[in-house]
């Protein structure tokens, strides 16, 4: 870390933590008198490498619009959100102090392809590695002591013969040691369309990755300023519901859901499984499966608020030509991104003039390659 005499920032070329943290300080003197003060520590983010973590062929870097791509809507009796979350407002769950005194988001780090291994038991459900390069000072989604999600994002850098990994933990606790989660997944090769095996989970309901598909200020920035942001965001944003369907599609590969579809047939399709958009159910008892990408319809207007909300306007864009995908249960519209001291709440909160009804499934299954694979084939 280094201090600049002249601005008094500190910079580190790790950067953990992300946001503004608001610690209460409390001093006694000898006599046993108190002073307090709220001190804000604003932290700015550094997460330009999120762009890089899967090819410019992967459906994770695929545009949906229709005016581009042609992808049809979804027609599948499992493919829109449920009816009753449809009146819901799309919340941004991150930002800068709006979790005060907290930052609010998934803070991601990156760390050099030399980073030592440290061990990591899990104590719950899948693990995909016992030892990972994951620092002491990897940042945990909320605190320590949160009882929330406390998901671990760990990207590997590229070097010394080894290739680029993306290392994922759920309810990661550290607490001096060794890391403990809930569970945890490992993408390999990043630099590869490999996806996680079907029927897996991973740190999510979805089976998806999460690091790459939350909202990060740099892309938003791009080469401009908070104020005055030039960027683009060019991956779906995960989104959570309050329950999913218990099926999945492509490019998900597990669930975490309710309710049940049957087939053409009339026989009921095995819950926990994939099922397809090219040849889908012919009825479900619920909607909206892990994995599925909605796109802000065409007819949906621009909310006006975007006129002094440069940051929500990046990423309203977003909504139009990538999408938001299915990750998870939670609130229903809840977006997911990293914190930043840079992210302006009050220009994020623009975000919540759209409902989820303002959008439509996208039918991506010309797209697929394999189903092992998150390749798309043009």
């Amino acid at each position: 870390m280094s201090l600049s005499a002249s601005t008094g920032n500190i910079s580190s070329l790790l950067i953990g933590g992300q946001g503004t943290y608001r610690p209460h300080f409390v001093v006694t003197d000898s006599a046993n008198t108190q002073a307090t003060q709220d001190i804000s520590i604003a932290i700015t983010g550094s997460n330009a490498f999120l762009a890089n973590i899967f090819p410019s062929t992967s459906i994770f870097h695929h545009r949906v619009d229709a005016a581009t791509t042609g992808l049809p809507v979804d027609s599948s009796p499992a493919a829109p959100m449920y009816s009753d979350y449809l009146s819901s407002t799309v919340k941004p769950f991150f930002g800068n102090n709006s979790d005060a005194p907290f930052p609010n988001g998934i803070p991601v780090i990156q760390v050099p392809f030399n980073q030592a291994d440290v061990s990591v038991a899990t104590t719950l459900y899948q693990s995909y590695f016992t030892s990972a390069p994951i620092p002491a000072n990897a940042p945990v989604e909320g605190t320590f002591s949160s009882t929330g999600d406390r998901h671990v994002l760990v990207y590997l850098q590229a070097g010394g013969g080894n290739n680029p990994a993306l290392y994922e933990m759920w309810q990661g606790i550290y607490e001096g040691g060794p890391w403990t989660d809930s569970s945890n997944a490992l993408w390999p090769n990043v630099s590869s369309n490999a996806l996680t095996s079907q029927g897996n989970g991973t740190s999510d309901a979805a089976g998806l990755p999460v690091a790459p598909l939350l909202a990060n200020a740099d892309e938003v920035i791009g080469t401009g300023t908070p104020s005055s942001p030039n960027g683009t965001i060019q991956h779906p944003i995960r989104f959570t519901l309050s329950h999913i369907v218990n099926y999945w599609v492509w490019p998900a590969t597990q669930t975490a859901g309710v309710g049940s579809c049957t087939s053409t047939g009339g026989s009921t399709i095995p819950t926990g499984s994939q099922i397809s958009q090219s040849a889908p159910p012919a009825s479900c008892t619920m909607s909206g499966p892990a994995g599925e990408i909605y796109r802000l319809k065409a007819s949906s207007a621009t909310p006006s608020c975007v006129s002094t909300s440069p940051q929500a306007a990046i990423i309203i864009t977003a909504f139009r030509n990538y999408g938001i995908i299915l990750a998870d249960n939670g609130a229903s519209g809840g977006l997911i991104g990293t914190p930043d001291a840079r992210w302006n709440d009050t220009d994020l909160l623009c975000i919540s003039s759209l409902t989820l009804g303002d959008f439509e499934p996208v039918n991506v299954s010309s797209l697929i390659v394999s189903n092992d694979s998150g390749a798309t084939s043009h």
